[in-house]
């Protein structure tokens, strides 16, 4: 499908099982609220996916105004851009990935490569890879670390830092991840930042769950 997910094909029907089911953060708890008469009087609208709402929402004069034309709340429309914006995160640079060398990052800088999605399109199989490595002189191992890494970071939430500590933790691909267990992948990824201290921030169990979550979401487009 590509890097990111098609929010075009997530109906609002869809969305709002989707956001029954989601783990969210406190301050986003507000999207559990009447998901379904929300969702409806947006269906109202002219509004029949995501991939639409998201345009709708795009700039805050026009939150401002739909806010007026539906009656939703603006700190309501506020948390759901938020919430479908970070279905498409930023991609993350490859010169930021601990242990790449810089003569890594300017072999791939030469051929265009620079943040995550530009690594996606050149190594979605085992062919591509190949093709890449002869390309650029980076050897087939290097590129599948890469690769692995670059696939970990379509999952909402997965910066550089935290892609690496999944790749290490031995989560080392999307779908390792969209069948993990919320409480082993915590318990694995608490005790080996105990001991090699990547971050300091606390990371729970119901941010696993999340990260399990919006793993589901992405589709299975890299060939291992």
């Amino acid at each position: 499908m590509g890097y990111y997910m098609d929010l075009g094909k997530i109906s609002i029907d869809d969305y709002g099982d989707i956001l029954k089911s989601t783990h969210l953060i406190p301050s986003w708890k507000i999207l559990k609220e009447n998901t379904d008469s929300n969702l409806e009087i947006i269906k109202k609208q002219g509004i029949n996916n995501l991939l639409v709402l998201q345009k709708v929402l795009k700039r805050k004069d026009q939150l401002q105004e739909f806010s007026k034309q539906s009656g939703l709340p603006e700190q309501y429309l506020n948390v759901l851009r938020r919430m479908i914006n970070g279905y498409h995160p930023k991609p993350n640079r490859i010169k930021d990935f601990p242990e790449t060398s810089e003569e890594i990052i300017l072999k791939l800088e030469k051929v265009g490569i620079k943040n995550t999605r530009h690594l996606f399109d050149k190594v979605k199989n085992l062919g591509d890879r190949k093709l890449l490595s002869e390309e650029t002189g980076i050897s087939d191992t290097e590129i599948l670390r890469l690769t692995k890494l670059t696939d970990l970071c379509r999952i909402r939430w997965v910066n550089h830092t935290f892609a690496y500590v999944l790749y290490e933790a031995g989560y080392d691909t999307l779908e390792k991840m969209t069948n993990a267990d919320p409480d082993q992948l915590f318990e694995t990824v608490k005790q080996l930042n105990a001991k090699r201290k990547f971050y300091r921030a606390h990371i729970g169990l119901n941010d696993m769950k999340m990260l399990v979550e919006s793993a589901n979401m992405v589709s299975l487009d890299i060939e291992y």
